[in-house]
């Protein structure tokens, strides 16, 4: 396994390692070193899964230590991909050593030119949407709107949306773009495989298999395992001083840093609601800590209904605990599945590209979410997201009991483990084909 190193891209591939190692397959799971500690406890079999740290060299402009994508901003993401392409030689000497039978991957498009010598299949995975790489990362000549066959869908992209599409023309490693590193990923794969499920996404899916004239393995959304570690005290503790499903919790990931003026429209716009609220978000760009960028005298009149943090937190846990009533996010995939895995309302912010799309399927597909609002310049204000957290929130609102009845339906269905478990052993069986054809 070797997967880009971003915590929403390693947790999927560990917890695929995780469904593996319990029908017995030994894994070697290449990582940075820094990031060992971090997702060792999502190893839940470690006599079958090996961590083997990798030496980051430092390229020029990234901070000193910077290993992880939580390490940098977002404009940097580019000068870490090629610390990245520049372990190529560590990798190549643990492919060689450890003789796998099958090698998983996502963004070293350079991978197979390791493998094909040596006769080891390749699989590249995808831990976004089906839908996201299809309207984006096909190998069309125009990257104008979705390609000749796209199938028809009700997921549209507003004006200012479209532009959050354009990452995949940015640099992406040295000489490289997004879309050549994605694309190139997947022609030279010997199989794609992606991280969804057919009963949400099939028609995605078969399209990419004939754009790319290639067999395309699912294996479900692949969730992680409840939560074995108890929440911490202080949440414990806190959370337990409010009324079940009453509490708001945000989060918009590791890497999603707002500028100051929308952070502080946010944390207003949580103010407005009136309800308790539970804020897990980076410090706003320009500031150190959270509490410098609060906006005048917010913490003195949230206090003891409020709290905001700058740190990590047990997400897990947090959704899971009967106080929270609603999750506001990004929508990034992770967070798409911990969504829909829990019983809370769902409330959705994104600001790239794929959690847009997630967004569509949640929102105007699916039907199990409420989308805050935006000006045409992209940014929300404060009134819009006050207005979307109680559109859920308020129990005679009747797109509030719409997405709660549709997001029970299909918590339902996805918890079901015939269901998850036939993807698993199917996917299973397909890899044994691969390697053994």
């Amino acid at each position: 396994m070797f997967p880009w190193f971003a915590v929403g891209h390693m947790t999927p591939f560990l917890h695929l390692s995780n469904k593996l190692a319990e029908k017995g397959h030994t894994i070697t799971f290449l990582l940075p070193t820094t990031a060992e500690k971090d997702l060792q406890h999502f190893n839940l079999h470690p006599n079958l899964i090996t961590f083997h740290p990798l030496t980051i060299p430092h390229v020029d402009g990234l901070p000193a230590g910077a290993e992880m994508a939580w390490d940098v901003p977002l404009s940097l993401n580019h000068l870490l991909i090629i610390a990245m392409d520049r372990t190529r030689d560590q990798v190549e000497l643990v492919i060689k050593h450890t003789k796998p039978k099958l090698v998983v991957y996502d963004f070293s498009y350079w991978l197979s030119e390791i493998t094909k010598p040596l006769g080891i299949k390749t699989i590249n995975y995808t831990v976004v949407r089906a839908a996201s790489v299809a309207i984006a990362l096909v190998p069309a000549p125009e990257l104008q709107g979705p390609p000749t066959g796209y199938p028809s869908t009700n997921v549209v992209m507003r004006r200012h949306e479209a532009r959050a599409l354009s990452f995949i023309s940015f640099p992406s490693g040295e000489g490289i773009s997004f879309y050549e590193r994605s694309t190139t990923s997947m022609k030279e794969c010997d199989v794609i495989s992606i991280r969804t499920c057919h009963e949400i996404e099939g028609r995605f899916c078969d399209y990419l298999a004939s754009q790319y004239i290639k067999p395309v393995f699912l294996t479900g959304p692949i969730l992680p395992e409840p939560a074995k570690t108890p929440l911490e005290d202080r949440w414990a503790k806190w959370l337990r001083g409010f009324q079940p499903g009453s509490i708001v919790y945000c989060s918009f990931g590791s890497q999603y840093i707002l500028e100051k003026e929308q952070f502080q429209e946010l944390l207003l716009g949580f103010e407005l609601t009136g309800l308790p609220f539970l804020i897990a978000l980076k410090p706003p760009i320009g500031a150190s800590t959270v509490e410098e960028a609060f906006p005048e005298g917010f913490e003195e009149r949230t206090t003891g209904r409020g709290v905001v943090w700058g740190g990590w937190v047990q997400q897990l846990n947090i959704l899971a605990h009967p106080s929270i009533g609603c999750f506001v996010n990004h929508c990034g995939f992770g967070s798409m599945w911990e969504a829909l895995m829990n019983d809370c309302q769902i409330v959705l912010v994104p600001y790239l590209g794929d959690q847009i799309l997630n967004t569509r399927l949640m929102a105007e597909e699916l039907k199990v979410g409420v989308e805050v609002e935006r000006e045409e310049n992209g940014w929300f204000s404060k009134e819009s997201l006050c207005k979307a957290v109680k559109t859920v929130m308020e129990k005679d609102s009747e797109v509030g009991n719409l997405v709660r009845k549709n997001h029970a339906k299909w918590k339902e269905s996805l918890v079901n483990p015939g269901i998850m478990n036939g993807y698993i052993d199917k996917f299973a069986k397909d890899i044994q084909v691969l390697v053994n054809n």
